[in-house]
Order: structure tokens, then sequence, then C-alpha cells
């Protein structure tokens, strides 16, 4: 018990410093080679940040478990709703015009698209395939995009001493490396001590697997998120949510069924259920960010919805007699509320969605 508290702290404060430096050296990065700390976020963070949930994917796609198939979604949603969620709470986020343009509606396709190709109840390797030619493809074109509105613009990179730009570049490159390192092995043992904790407390494994696990994959992005809000990179903490997403969606799926031996199975629940919420909550961000801003209260309301999810989760899996009395709070309360949100965004906040996003708090 001590080695599993002793654990979770150090993985803690491993996932803070990770988390710092990631962000660091990939803001540094951004200046360095004059791209949008936008597209930093969604893709060179985002891809890092998303380590932990690739490596338990294309473990279990080896193994022929359904256990990665549903740690991307649930991924997905934490991240949309908790992730974006406190990180708004710990500062307002403001939301690019290129992300709302292009990003966003990029991960409600994909997220449809892969919901579609598993409706019948297989992830085959053809359909990994063309996931992971999707990721080269999206990749291809955000980076050429930035590029070519640079030049357009006429931000052209500035004449510097030669040895000079590559150190800075190498440093800040093996910065963001070694934070990347650090928070996969932060979250390893937090997650590691949680679970010892748990199980010693005779928590059951279904909590143990809708909390803990699901959560834990995700630490690297909750960590990245909030430090980048707090830090005023707020392109680098909204942008490493939607990339993730997406990474999850193209790559992480993508590998896992190239992978895996025989196509990977989806259960009926997870059809019925979780990938309908994953795509709600995917569609759901668009119209938030429409507004130019995610505020406080707004995230506050994301932490809700997925709190109230993991209560659902759980009773739905254990079969528990109140079940139908939360479906019909969830459709008495939960709806008038996600109604209220979106009106108020847009009254309130009309004019945020032309606020430059080039300014910090």
């Amino acid at each position: 018990m001590i080695w599993a508290v002793a654990g979770i702290v150090l993985g803690l404060l491993l996932l803070v410093w990770g988390g710092e430096w990631l962000v660091r050296g990939a803001e540094n990065l951004a200046l360095a080679l004059k791209i949008s700390p936008l597209v930093i976020g969604l893709t060179i963070v985002a891809f890092g940040t998303s380590a932990p949930e690739l490596a338990v994917t294309v473990q279990s796609a080896m193994l022929e478990t359904e256990v990665g198939i549903g740690n991307v979604i649930g991924s997905n949603i934490f991240n949309v709703l908790f992730i974006l969620g406190i990180s708004a709470v710990v500062a307002p986020l403001v939301v690019s015009q290129e992300l709302i343009r292009r990003d966003v509606p990029i991960m409600i396709v994909c997220s449809a698209l892969v919901y579609w190709a598993c409706s019948d109840g297989e992830w085959s390797r053809w359909n990994g395939g063309l996931a992971f030619l999707g990721l080269l493809i999206y990749t291809w074109y955000i980076v050429v995009a930035s590029r070519g509105r640079k030049v357009e613009d006429g931000h052209q990179p500035q004449d510097h001493p030669v040895d000079r730009p590559r150190l800075t570049i190498a440093k800040n490159i093996a910065l963001a490396i070694v934070g990347l390192v650090l928070l996969v092995i932060g979250a390893n043992w937090l997650v590691d001590g949680a679970v010892f904790i748990a199980r010693a407390l005779q928590v059951s494994e279904l909590v143990i697997g809708l909390t803990i696990v699901a959560a834990g994959t995700s630490l690297p992005e909750v960590m990245t998120s909030v430090i980048a809000s707090y830090r005023g990179q707020r392109e680098i903490a909204v942008g490493n949510i939607v990339g993730s997403n997406i990474f999850n969606l193209l790559c992480v799926m993508g590998l896992a069924g190239v992978i895996s031996p025989k196509p990977l199975l989806i259960s009926t629940a997870a059809l019925q259920f979780d990938f309908p919420v994953m795509l709600v909550v995917a569609i759901a961000c668009l119209p938030i960010f429409l507004t130019g801003r995610i505020a406080r209260w707004e995230g506050l309301v994301f932490l809700l919805y997925y709190v109230v999810y993991v209560a659902y989760m759980i009773l739905d899996q254990t079969g528990h007699w109140a079940k139908s009395s939360f479906e019909w709070a969830l459709f008495l309360f939960i709806v008038p509320l996600s109604l209220i949100t979106l009106i108020v965004s847009f009254a309130v906040t009309p004019q945020l969605g032309c606020e430059p996003t080039e300014q910090k708090i």
C-alpha cells in the first residue's frame, strides 16, 4: 500500500513536470519554426500525449480484446467533456476560427465514419488501413496549409545565424520529448498505484475500468491542456484535445485494425450507447466553439456531463434499479440544460467569435 501511494505521488509530480516541459518545448518550437501554436497543438502535442492510448490499444489488438476500442471511445469522450471542461475552469479558452472551420468538422466526420465502419460489429484491417491513410493526409494538409498561410500573410522567417536556429530547435525538441516521456511514465505509475489501492479496498473491476483505466491513458492530455491553459497557450490547450481525438480515431484505431490478427469485434452495447455518445460529444463542440470562447461556466457544464456519463455507465453495467429513474432525470434535466447552454452561449458572447486568438490571458 505504501508503494502504491508513493507511485501515485511520484506519478503526479512527473505529470506536472512532463506537462510543463512538453508545453514549453512545443511553444518555443512553434516560435523557432515560425509555425502556429495551433498546428503544434494539433500535431506534435496531440499525437505525443496520445501515446498511452496507442500503446494500450495496439497491445489489446494483438491480444484480440475489445479493451482498446473501448479505450479510444472513452478517451475521446473524456478529452472533450473532462479535459476541455477543467481547462476552461482554469482559464477561459479562446477557440481559433481556423479550428472551427477545419479541424472540428474533421473530428466530427472521423467520428461518424468510424462509427459507421463499426456498425456491422467489426473493425477490419481494411478499415484500419484507410483510417491510418487518413491520418497521413490530415497531417500533411494542416502542415502545408500552415506554411502556405505563413507565406501568404508575409510572415517569412527572419534571417538567423546557421548554428543558432538549429541549436534552439534541437533543444526545444529534446525538451518536448523529455516532457512526453515523463508524462507517459507518470501516467503509468499513477494508474498502477490507483488500481492497486482500489483492489485492496475491494472496489469492483468494472468501476476501476470505467474510471481509473479509462481516464488514466488521458492523463497526459489533462496535464498538457491544463498547463497550457494556465500559461496562456490556449491554442495548444484546445488544439491538443481536437488533435488527440482525431489521432485516436485515425492512428490508434488504424494501427489496431492493421495489427490485429483478426477483425476486432465491437460489442452491441458499445454501438448502442458509447459510440453515439462519442459522436454527440464531437458534434456538440461545434456550436459551443462557434462563439469563439469556452467560458468557465461552460467548462463546469462539460464536467457535469462527464459525471453524468460515468454515473449512467455504471448504473447500466451493474443493472442497478435506479437506472430507469436516472434516464428520466437525463431527459428532464440534461436535455433542457444543453439547450439553455447553447442559447446563452450565443446570446451572451456573440462578439467573441471575432476575438483575436493571439491574445493571451
